[in-house]
């Protein structure tokens, strides 16, 4: 499979600072192209939601640089989303001690995707979304939320989450919450489009605006990603979003 990937984020219309923070990773390698994104959604008062989603996106980074290579001798999805996790659980408690030692508290989201040998593995926590859009659009990630769990259950509708006041009360996320428990998610790399976003990209804008921009006839090259992408943050900002907007493209094709 190979692999066109791209990142776009924005400030938005309300907010000082960008508390959202986004990694990608693409490498050729001898066991062929290999992806990872991570998206993160900061939260927290001035700049700590910001410090938040840097760090684990820095930690990641390090991750892909420092260890991604050994695990590449005989490469197992299932152990490095168990390590993932195991990092995260880190983090987790060391954002959560930082918070105690300064009194404040910060948090962020956590989605990040690794694509190796034609397989994926998606680790999550909270709110942001991995979707994959083929010849229709489906999420493959469970919203961390108290609507999210709603849903779920059936004591709400997809119409009536959107417009509940609790659509942002999250359930866990990483820094904030004694406790973490991510969504791990394996598949097949299938020809298509892999979106990551938090959700600040998707309140405002429809499934059916997402699947006609991004459509991935549509996207023949990278200028093309950005294009689709920037349209779509644009709609967002026009139809009032207040938080920070950010998405990552993954174009798979053989």
């Amino acid at each position: 499979m190979h692999y066109l990937v791209t990142a776009d984020t924005d400030i938005g219309i309300q907010k000082s600072t960008n508390q959202d923070s986004t990694c990608i990773k693409h490498a050729r390698t001898s066991l062929g192209e290999i992806v990872m994104a991570v998206i993160c959604d900061g939260m927290g008062g001035l700049a700590k939601g910001e410090l938040a989603s840097a760090t684990v996106v820095r930690t990641f980074s390090d991750w892909f640089h420092k260890e991604l290579p050994f695990e590449l001798a005989a490469p197992d999805l299932q152990v490095i989303g168990g390590k993932w996790e195991m990092m995260l659980k880190d983090l987790n408690h060391r954002i959560l001690e930082y918070g105690r030692a300064n009194g404040c508290s910060l948090g962020t989201t956590f989605t990040g995707i690794l694509m190796v040998q034609d397989q994926y593995v998606v680790v999550h926590v909270g709110d942001s979304r991995v979707y994959y859009l083929g010849s229709d659009l489906c999420q493959l990630t469970e919203d961390q939320t108290v609507v999210g769990r709603e849903v779920r259950s059936g004591r709400m509708t997809e119409e009536q989450a959107k417009k509940d006041s609790r659509r942002n009360v999250l359930l866990q996320c990483v820094g904030a919450s004694k406790t973490i428990e991510p969504q791990l998610v394996f598949g097949e790399v299938q020809e298509g489009v892999y979106l990551l976003c938090t959700d600040g990209f998707r309140h405002e804008i429809s499934t059916k605006e997402i699947c006609s921009y991004l459509k991935p006839s549509h996207l023949k090259n990278q200028n093309d990603m950005h294009r689709s992408t920037q349209t779509l943050i644009r709609l967002s900002k026009k139809r009032n979003e207040k938080d920070n907007i950010s998405a990552i493209v993954i174009k798979a094709q053989k």
